[in-house]
Parts: C-alpha cells; sequence; structure tokens
C-alpha cells in the first residue's frame, strides 16, 4: 500500500482535487485549438495560443506563467533570465524575455509591413479617413470601462480590442495591464477570426440595400479622379519613410510598432535588392515570432488568473468595441455621402478595423451577393490597411497618457 500511495504521489491526478478549474482551463485550450483546426479560424494563432493554455494548466507541469510579483525582489530588481527558468521553467523563461519585455508584437508587425501593399491605400486617400473613424471602438469602451470600475491602464488595454489587431493588443497590454493580457489577446484574435459573423449583422442593420449595392467602379467612371500618381513604385518607397518620421513626431510612443511596420513595407517595396530581407521578415522571422508569442500568451492563462469575472468582463467589452469600431466606420461613411456627389459603399468602412484582409474580403462577399459585378475588395483594402495604422498611432496615444 505504502508503494502505491507513492506512486499516486508522483502522478498529478491529486492537484485535479485541489484545482478544479484545471479541467475547465484545460477544455477551453482545446475548444480554442479546435477553432484553430476545424474552423480555421486564425489558426496560425489560436493553435499556439490553444496548446498554450493546455500547457500553462497541465497539473504538476509548472508551465503557466507566474505573476510578476514572484520574479522581483522586495528592492524592485528582478530575477535574471537563467534564475527564472531554473525556478519556474522554459515558458516563463519565453515570456519574460520575449513578451514581457515587448519585443515580439513589434517583430510580427515587421513581418506584417513585409507582406503589406499600400497601394490601394495610396491610390484611394481618401478612403483611408474611415480606417481613423473605425477607432470610435477603441475610444468608447476605453471610456466606458473606466465607468464601470476598470483602472484606465485596464480600460486602455480592454479597449483597443476594438483596434481589430492581435499583437497591437497584446504590446499595449504587456505596458498598461500585463495581468489582463491572456483574456485581451484570446478576446483580440477571437474577434478578428469571426469577423465574417460580427460584420454582416452590423452591416445589414445600418445600411440600406441601395447603400450597400453602391458600385464603387461606377462611381469612378461618372467621377474620374482629378490625379493620378504617375511614378506609384517611387511613392511606394518614400511612404513609409515619410510616415515613420511624421509617426515619430507627432506620437513617438508608437515608432516601436508603426517603425517596424514601415520598415517591413520598405524592404518589400526596394525589390529585388533587399528581397532576401523582405522574405526573412515575412517568412521565418515573423512565423518564429508567432510560435513563440501564442505560446507564451496562452501560457499566461492559468485557472487562478483566467477564471475571474472580470475576465468575462473583457470578453464581452472586446465585443462591444469591435462592434462599434465597425459601426464606426460605416456611419462615417453614411455621413460622408451626405455631402458628396461621388457616393461610397458603407461596407468600405466596415473595414477600417485592422483585420486585414479577412475584413475585406468578407465586405467585398456582401457587396456581391447584392450586385454581382461590384467587386470592392481593392477599394476595402484602402481603408483595411490605414487601420493597420490607425489602431498602433491609437495605442501609442494610449500608452503616451496611461504608461
Amino acid at each position: 500500500m505504502d508503494s502505491i500511495k507513492k506512486l499516486y504521489e508522483i502522478t498529478a491526478f491529486g492537484e485535479l482535487w485541489t484545482q478544479p478549474g484545471m479541467l475547465l482551463m484545460l477544455v477551453i485550450g482545446i475548444f480554442l485549438l479546435f477553432l484553430g483546426i476545424r474552423k480555421k479560424y486564425e489558426p496560425l494563432l489560436l493553435v499556439p495560443i490553444g496548446f498554450g493554455v493546455i500547457l500553462a494548466n497541465l497539473p504538476g507541469a509548472g508551465m503557466g506563467i507566474v505573476p510578476e510579483e514572484m520574479v522581483r525582489f522586495e528592492d524592485g530588481r528582478y530575477m535574471t533570465l537563467i534564475e527564472i527558468a531554473g525556478e519556474y521553467g522554459i515558458m516563463n523563461y519565453l515570456y519574460y524575455m520575449l513578451i514581457k519585455t515587448g519585443f515580439l508584437p513589434p517583430i510580427i508587425f515587421l513581418g506584417v509591413g513585409a507582406l503589406t501593399d499600400f497601394g490601394p491605400m495610396l491610390r484611394n486617400l481618401r478612403l483611408s479617413l474611415f480606417g481613423a473613424a473605425a477607432q470610435l471602438g477603441i475610444f468608447t469602451v476605453f471610456f466606458a470601462a473606466i465607468a464601470v470600475g476598470f483602472t484606465p491602464q485596464e480600460a486602455g488595454s480592454l479597449g483597443i480590442i476594438g483596434g481589430g489587431d492581435g499583437p497591437t493588443a497584446i504590446y499595449i497590454s504587456i505596458i498598461l495591464a500585463p495581468h489582463m493580457l491572456g483574456p485581451i489577446a484570446i478576446a483580440a484574435y477571437s474577434y478578428m477570426a469571426l469577423v465574417p459573423v460580427i460584420i454582416p449583422p452590423i452591416a445589414k442593420m445600418l445600411c440600406s440595400k441601395k447603400e450597400l449595392s453602391i458600385n464603387m467602379k461606377k462611381m469612378d467612371k461618372l467621377y474620374p479622379p482629378k490625379t493620378t500618381i504617375k511614378n506609384i513604385a517611387a511613392v511606394k518607397i518614400a511612404f513609409p519613410i515619410v510616415l515613420g518620421i511624421l509617426v515619430a513626431f507627432f506620437v513617438p510612443t508608437a515608432v516601436p510598432l508603426i517603425g517596424m511596420l514601415m520598415f517591413g513595407n520598405l524592404i518589400k517595396e526596394i525589390g529585388v535588392a533587399t528581397g532576401r530581407l523582405s522574405e526573412a521578415a515575412s517568412g521565418p522571422i515573423m512565423n518564429t515570432a508567432t510560435i513563440f508569442l501564442g505560446l507564451a500568451v496562452g501560457a499566461t492563462m492559468t485557472s487562478a488568473t483566467f477564471l475571474d469575472i472580470r475576465t468575462l468582463g473583457i470578453i464581452f467589452g472586446g465585443l462591444i468595441a469591435f462592434a462599434i469600431s465597425v459601426a464606426g466606420g460605416i456611419l462615417a461613411v453614411k455621413v460622408y455621402n451626405l455631402f458628396a456627389g461621388k457616393k461610397i459603399n458603407p461596407l468600405i468602412g466596415a473595414t477600417g478595423l485592422s483585420a486585414v484582409p479577412m475584413a475585406s474580403r468578407v465586405a467585398n462577399e456582401i457587396a456581391v451577393k447584392h450586385d454581382p459585378g461590384n467587386h470592392i475588395l481593392q477599394y476595402c483594402m484602402a481603408s483595411n490597411i490605414s487601420g493597420v495604422i490607425g489602431s498602433a498611432v491609437a495605442a501609442g496615444v494610449l500608452i503616451a497618457f496611461l504608461a
């Protein structure tokens, strides 16, 4: 019997009785894997995050991320990375080296920049204004969250979900509210994946069939552009340089994200001379960063930190922020159409949040349903891409005021 008792103590079954929340977290991790694998919802992020949740909640494994106070001494000094690895394991080593330092989100922005074509936005600059309007959800939920009891820092991290940009949400949470990182990351990427479910009902509620049938190509023929870009290749090279400098002067706290985004785009647009750099940024570097980001963020979601009433508030508030951002972009287009001769399809405003390119694809599918010849993808991308810039700038503003 003593031998059987020792064998039982070696296993981790005993912890299930003392921490039953682990079982629920394992179910949540498996559900995230289901969404990524079976439903194909943001699999590049939800699969690593889901598996990270499972690792963090395996009884006795010691793979969960520990609170910051456990790696900080009374005099304010932190453990070295070697001490963290020895005391709390490999996952904490990765988290405090790559996530807590804010290293990985800008690296992912580097890869995003190398994959992004700003051409549609540069050819339709007026449409980029709706990317700014779609940030309405960020600041609406920011003030609402403060009103219901969140601290300003927590409210800023919650509101940024409305920007529809996972790396941005993670970056601002690391700085302002690291204890909310797991739920915010899950909410941000889940709602990005659910764009095909979120945009259609909001568009149907706010737009008439006539508005959804506005044909952008016909509008271009009726109201041809007065100016055209003669050397688009040169403009696309100059744009990331100029925009990066301007953002640095006006919102310097946004430079870690915008700067890496613009650099990634620059090496892409230069062409063959920097082709190897662009391929590395958008391929091996971005893929490696995504793996470690997902696993480490998932590992923050232990039962002790995630199973809390505030978590439900974060998830619900994130959905509200996302929905308001979509509605804000649509309403901005409707207001614009009241005063403009050249009408714009309101679906373009719905893509002003930063869920690229899924939001544009969804909007295009809705437009085609109302008019099979009305392909608005390139117009949607103008607003969609500007939303990437807008959410990063909004994050910089929040950090400047709250950090």
